[in-house]
């Protein structure tokens, strides 16, 4: 669920997962999105624990 001040929607998020498996570095896609990279790894775990439905 997203809040008004969150920086990635679900789209994001879903390319965000798709970078990450694609082969590049988490931070570098965090740094892209303009998140902290503890937020894309809990964005990457809930999508490796739920799938689609996690993010």
């Amino acid at each position: 669920m997203s809040h008004r001040s969150a920086r990635l929607a679900v789209h994001g998020r879903r390319l965000l997962v798709g970078r990450v498996r694609c082969g590049r570095p988490v931070a570098h896609v965090a740094a892209e999105a303009g998140i902290w990279r503890p937020a894309a790894h809990k964005w990457l775990r809930c999508w490796r624990q739920e799938g689609e439905a996690g993010l």
